[in-house]
């Protein structure tokens, strides 16, 4: 089983995305454990008070390094965490073959900023790994942090129904997934390509890889490139 504990100042945010679908279904049967704390239990101020004015000047707030050290340092009294993950924009972006190696970790911390960002000695003591959902700015690191436990979670032994499921994902082997489909064969006059029902596994293999090939060249030509490069 894996613990994901999520540290946030505003922890309504993940109420729904964790009690539902792929992650809800992994709570319930005990795949996964996930809680979430609530960042300004952890202050010291009368007020629950987590941020502050950045020194220097500057628009916005900064969280400030008290709750999280104090946060951060309880949790770790309890168990070892292999990861102390802070979602951020100004990192590496997130890809599949992260999600994979972390999705082998039993103890993750996920720690949500939020205001302009958190104090930096925050980030260079306390947390062991940052990533990126892509380059744009949120309000905060609770949709980045969903972001990461359903791409974690739904890897867990057990979690999908079909256990292959997960390996023929986009991403997976370098490249992205072929088009799929289902029932019924013909629809509005649209039909499914003849091979697909032909029952013919190796040519419906060779079709996929092929569209799998086609479709990456055209939409992410760098995993194309990174993808021929490693033949």
């Amino acid at each position: 089983m894996m613990r994901i504990d999520i540290i946030s100042a505003v922890p309504e945010l993940l109420k729904g995305p964790l009690d539902h679908s792929i992650v809800g279904r992994a709570r319930k049967s005990g795949k996964a454990e996930i809680v979430v704390h609530d960042l300004r239990t952890y202050s010291t101020d009368k007020h629950g008070k987590v941020d502050d004015y950045p020194f220097g000047g500057g628009a916005g707030l900064v969280m400030t390094p008290q709750p999280v050290f104090d946060c951060i340092g309880s949790l770790r009294q309890v168990r070892k965490y292999q990861e102390v993950i802070f979602p951020t924009p100004d990192a590496p972006i997130l890809d599949q073959q992260t999600v994979n190696k972390l999705s082998l970790h039993e103890n993750i911390i996920i720690l949500c900023g939020h205001y302009k960002g958190i104090d930096q000695r925050i980030r260079d003591e306390l947390v062991t790994m940052e990533i990126s959902i892509g380059d744009y700015v949120l309000s905060g690191g609770e949709l980045p942090a969903m972001v990461l436990v359903d791409s974690m979670v739904r890897l867990l032994p057990g979690v999908l129904g079909d256990a292959e499921s997960a390996l023929d994902d986009s991403f997976q082997d370098g490249l992205l997934s072929p088009p799929v489909y289902t029932r019924p064969a013909s629809f509005r006059g649209l039909g499914v390509p003849e091979i697909l029902t032909s029952g013919n596994h190796e040519r419906i293999r060779v079709w996929r890889e092929e569209k799998a090939l086609e479709r990456t060249r055209e939409v992410r030509p760098d995993l194309y490139g990174n993808f021929i490069n490693k033949k």
